[in-house]
């Protein structure tokens, strides 16, 4: 028994570092969402419920434009939430639509549909990608930003994001209602490419109260992701 104990000592010990943190990254949960939006409440609750009770989810809430002309401006929405959601419609053909959710880059459904979200969080648990370890640190003004080495190649996103808001709705469709949003996106950029070979990146501290960092890939499917504070992050 000894030394069939030793080598499966061995084998774990010998896990490169992106196995090991393929079970410890979150799974990336987009919300493309409206406060002008009436059917967005129960997806925005849902989301609420996720980035408070769930350190294996990072949760994000976009807030597109499209619904701004329709009574209601929803003072969060972001050109750059409404192009990101187009980019996922146009490659799983769905459109453009709110409340739609977004896991790991790599499935799409209604938002407010808790049990099609549910399965595809833990599908992408079991099956998601880690391409590399993402590490993101605060450094006064700065944040310091690092991808171990791995393979393939991806785009690093820098997500700005407040923890939660509360707005009083004066007009449309939700006229009237008291909405809180958690995880609210306030800024997204591309700051740079990982090909493989360990990456580190300083860059100005985003718009917004946190940051989280996603590694996407060519396919749009995302392979690696961290947040400050967050299970992948230190």
């Amino acid at each position: 028994m000894f030394p069939r104990l030793a080598l499966s000592l061995g084998l774990l010990a010998g896990l490169s570092p992106v196995a090991g943190f393929a079970a410890e990254r979150p799974v990336v949960v987009e919300l493309f969402t409206s406060q002008g939006c009436s059917s967005c409440p129960p997806a925005n609750a849902h989301l609420n419920e996720l980035s408070k009770g769930r350190r294996d989810v990072l949760a994000l809430a976009f807030h597109v434009t499209y619904w701004d002309r329709l009574g209601w401006k929803d003072p969060f929405s972001l050109a750059a939430a409404t192009d990101r959601q187009s980019v996922y419609g146009r490659r799983f053909g769905d459109g453009s639509y709110t409340p739609e959710i977004v896991v790991d880059g790599a499935a799409s459904m209604v938002g407010s549909d808790r049990s099609e979200v549910g399965s595809a969080i833990e599908n992408a648990k079991r099956q998601g990608r880690t391409a590399a370890a993402v590490n993101v640190t605060k450094n006064g003004e700065q944040v310091s930003v690092e991808v171990g080495a791995g393979s393939g190649n991806a785009r690093v996103l820098l997500i700005g994001f407040d923890h939660e808001h509360t707005t009083a709705i004066g007009r449309g469709e939700n006229g009237g209602r008291t909405l809180t949003e958690a995880n609210v996106v306030r800024s997204i950029r591309s700051v740079g490419q990982w090909s493989g070979a360990a990456l580190r990146l300083n860059e100005h501290f985003p718009e917004g109260q946190d940051v989280a960092i996603l590694l996407e890939a060519p396919d749009g499917r995302i392979i690696g992701a961290a947040r400050l504070g967050l299970a992948g992050s230190t």
